[in-house]
């Protein structure tokens, strides 16, 4: 549709009437400020001159009725929808592909109501994050999520992939840790899951919506969980010879209890980030450890992690080498250190069971590094459970291609090695970055069959297929 066609003027004055004149935006900056995420592609494309993909109109709604009536007139004229939170998925996830409406939630950012009889906060899901942990941390609470984008991020943008921080291995990942949420559904409906995570009364609609990333409709309002702020927090650190060391001994210790926090990197990570960023130089791998509760119960968790780790480490770090990594946790993400263009890189990360894990290490490491020599391939473990471990791999490529189309051409083939070679040794598509625009042409690969149930529910929510097209495969 042309912008400045009859229709599109007409469809202007509609959105204006809905969410207010000043809250809907046409012009070229806004247009391209929402057209590149944090995925390495479309910013690729803008550094090497192209055009970003772009909507027509940029909407900012201030609730859930507004967002209803959005919805209404989309479905109505047809135009597809694509929510925006923070703008920074990895995975172009928020990328207006078929342009139409991008449906920017931060006006809705307000905080509803804490209930400290149920340890819970209601809040509209449009909110930064940071300013949700820093209401909570003046009250004595603290929502336990801690990613590296937590002062870009929304909420919504969050529950959206089935975002994870650096705590989850003691409290889990985000949809862990909601507990409700209200949804408006394509056709401007807006509902609500029930008031309870969990009950037996049919599948769970909560678990529908969490990793549907605004294919399924747009999350406006969310209950979290929050936690006191624990009385000890520790760490320690341990350098093993190998991977298998260090995984053997990641693998007890979730047998034994829950820590907070564990980060096991690869040699080459060791080698380079580690050393550069908190100035670690010792062969091997480096593993650290974060606990946290009572005083009385921590104490006992340090002397737990280090009976189980000093069976195989070949040095204790000690304490203070584990808190400069907690310290030191974001700067990873952040310039200088952050990998940023102009070379390529991405982050392939997967989940596996303990028995399957390491197998894909190797060989994810063994076919991009074998079939794509310009490319090197790092890792480290984390977010651990009692049943496996999530990779956190990545690759990368010093001088890539200066044409976009033969860099984009070969970041996919990269992609599609990795996560095929995953795929075939018990990993997933992904862990907690999720699929977006990135990995949607491997979902039917990963799922089969299974993958009609996916395009069923889609069909059915949404007949006009409005909802962030061509993402999350469906």
């Amino acid at each position: 549709m042309q912008k400045n066609s009859l229709m599109a003027a007409m469809i202007l004055s509609e959105l204006e009437d809905a969410v207010g004149h000043e809250h809907v935006s046409v012009s070229q900056v806004e247009k391209l400020a929402h057209g590149v995420d944090n995925f390495w592609l479309p910013r690729m494309w803008v550094d090497r001159g192209e055009t970003p993909p772009s909507a027509d109109w940029i909407v900012y709604p201030g609730s859930a009725e507004e967002v209803s009536a959005v919805l209404k007139i989309a479905n109505y004229y047809k135009i597809s929808v694509t929510p925006w939170g923070g703008g920074a998925g990895s995975q172009g996830g928020a990328l207006a592909v078929q342009g139409g409406i991008v449906m920017d939630t931060k006006r809705m950012n307000k905080i509803i109501k804490f209930d400290t009889d149920s340890y819970t906060v209601t809040v509209e899901t449009g909110i930064i994050h940071q300013n949700l942990e820093w209401e909570a941390n003046e009250r004595g609470y603290s929502l336990m999520h801690y990613p590296s984008s937590i002062g870009c991020s929304t909420l919504g943008g969050f529950l959206a992939h089935r975002g994870t921080g650096v705590l989850s291995t003691k409290y889990g990942n985000i949809d862990d840790l909601c507990v409700a949420m209200e949804i408006v559904l394509p056709n401007g409906s807006i509902i609500n899951t029930l008031p309870v995570p969990k009950s037996s009364t049919g599948p769970d609609l909560k678990s529908l919506f969490t990793g549907s990333e605004g294919t399924l409709g747009v999350m406006t309002k969310a209950e979290m969980k929050i936690f006191d702020i624990p009385e000890s927090r520790k760490f320690q650190a341990y350098m093993f010879h190998n991977l298998s060391d260090g995984i053997k001994a990641g693998r007890k210790v979730m047998k034994k209890i829950r820590p907070s926090i564990i980060r096991l990197f690869d040699e080459l990570e060791t080698q380079k980030l580690i050393k550069r960023v908190m100035g670690i130089s010792k062969p091997g791998v480096y593993m650290v450890f974060g606990f946290e509760g009572d005083k009385a119960i921590t104490n006992v968790e340090e002397k737990i992690i280090h009976d189980i780790c000093m069976e195989s480490a070949y040095e204790e770090l000690g304490s203070d080498l584990g808190e400069q990594w907690w310290k030191q946790r974001y700067d990873f993400f952040y310039p200088p250190h952050v990998f940023d263009l102009p070379r390529m890189f991405g982050t392939m990360d997967t989940v596996a069971t303990y028995a399957n894990i390491e197998k894909i290490y190797w060989a994810m490491k063994q076919e991009i590094e074998g079939k794509f020599p310009q490319a090197q391939f790092i890792a480290h473990f984390s977010h651990w459970f009692d049943w496996g471990c999530m990779l956190y791999d990545r690759f990368i490529i010093e001088d890539p291609p200066q044409d976009p189309r033969e860099a984009l051409k070969l970041h996919n083939e990269i992609w599609n090695v990795g996560m095929r070679v995953a795929l075939a040794n018990g990993g997933v598509l992904n862990d907690h970055h999720g699929v977006g625009l990135k990995l949607s042409r491997l979902m039917k690969e990963q799922y089969g069959p299974a993958m009609q149930v996916l395009e069923g529910i889609k069909k059915t929510l949404d007949p006009n297929n409005i909802m962030n097209p061509f993402k999350l495969g469906i």
